[in-house]
């Protein structure tokens, strides 16, 4: 029996029309797909070794030198070039200990290196969300269950909405804003993840229930705060001012990216949403397929896959998030063969094309869907 690739038969309808696929398999043909990528990790996960851990050092060296380079020349920041060049290395720097290291880090790419100083059970980012917080929100909840409305708490975060399985409220008029918001500060949306800002905002979770996670996150928000906007500028003594601005630039500059890459990665034209109905006793084949259904590369170059962390891959890196994030460009070669043996769509554009069809879909589901807006004058 031919059965849908846990998509809505609207989603099949409208990927169909758009890739003239006809994205239609077997369970059998689900699993043995499973099957292929089981051998693609596995051929690759043998050969990681010492060209991999070379990689990571190496990258870890040229965050923490651009760091170094980046804060100095801020100390200096009373004039505007170097102001300018502090400013652009740190918020370089930033973003590789963010993308590159620490979120792979934290995935236990590094682990099989037995690093203590590399490793996803110590590792501690430059970030304001508590690496604890972030491992559970993000590799546990966000990987287990990609996409799939009401598990997922990335679609959206909690503010917007993303897909229109997510019930429409007026809420959703200023999402224009509430994403502006959410991408100039990506860091503390990241933090305030497990708040569970919407069943605040419809009575179903109190203040004082969120009172002990606030604790939690307040501890880490008080140590970033205090390095980049106390301790830092004391010790510019009269460029206090200057290298203030500069770090909450760099933090800024940092924000965007992420939020860009991040949401490049998940929400563009074509990324299916599932259900908890679609996914009921889903396969490791299933999942799969969830995973890649559910997420979009961004063609681009070297540079620009390792400034995003590698998840210019986010296909290969929901398929195998334990996989060093190196490797994951090799994979992609693998995967796109599969994709193509069963007549399957693989979702890679460039970053200008993803972006834009993510940030029309934010406005778009701004608005009650067509369909529930005609039901709604009929009624």
């Amino acid at each position: 029996m031919n059965a849908p690739l846990h998509m809505t038969d609207e989603q099949l309808k409208s990927m169909t029309e758009r890739t003239g696929l006809p994205l239609y398999l077997s369970d059998e043909q689900v699993e043995q797909f499973g099957k292929e990528i089981d051998e693609v990790r596995r051929r690759i996960m043998s050969t990681v070794g010492e060209r991999d851990a070379r990689y990571i050092h190496k990258v870890i060296k040229a965050q923490r030198w651009l760091e170094i380079g980046g804060r100095g020349l801020l100390f200096a920041g009373i004039l505007p070039p170097a102001w300018l060049a502090g400013t652009a290395m740190l918020g370089v720097a930033k973003i590789l200990e963010n993308m590159e290291i620490g979120h792979n880090v934290m995935h236990g790419q590094w682990d099989w290196m037995r690093d203590e100083q590399i490793h996803s059970t110590s590792w501690e980012w430059d970030n304001v969300c508590p690496s604890s917080d972030w491992k559970h929100s993000h590799n546990h909840m966000h990987h287990k269950w990609t996409n799939v409305v009401g598990m997922d708490r990335d679609v959206g975060y909690g503010i917007l909405r993303m897909s229109e399985k997510q019930e429409w409220s007026p809420f959703y008029l200023g999402q224009p804003i509430w994403n502006l918001f959410l991408a100039v500060f990506f860091e503390w949306g990241v933090a305030l993840h497990d708040l569970e800002a919407e069943k605040l905002r419809t009575g179903e979770k109190s203040l004082k229930d969120t009172v002990p996670f606030l604790k939690g996150v307040w501890k880490k928000v008080r140590k970033q705060t205090l390095k980049d906007y106390v301790i830092f500028p004391l010790l510019a003594g009269p460029f206090f001012l200057p290298v203030l601005a500069g770090n909450f630039t760099a933090n800024i500059i940092r924000n965007l990216w992420a939020y860009m890459i991040i949401f490049c990665g998940h929400f563009p034209e074509d990324v299916a949403d599932f259900t908890m109905e679609e996914v009921k006793n889903e396969t490791k084949g299933g999942w799969y397929l969830r995973q890649m259904l559910g997420s979009a590369n961004i063609k681009g170059s070297k540079l620009m896959h390792i400034m995003s962390g590698n998840l210019s891959h986010q296909i290969e890196h929901h398929l195998f998030p334990d996989m060093p994030s190196n490797r994951y460009a090799e994979a992609s070669e693998h995967v796109q063969k599969i994709c193509e043996k069963y007549g399957l769509p693989y979702n890679s554009h460039g970053l200008g094309r993803q972006f834009g069809t993510t940030l029309a879909k934010v406005m778009r589901l701004s608005l009650p869907n067509k369909k529930a807006a005609r039901e709604t004058v009929t009624a």
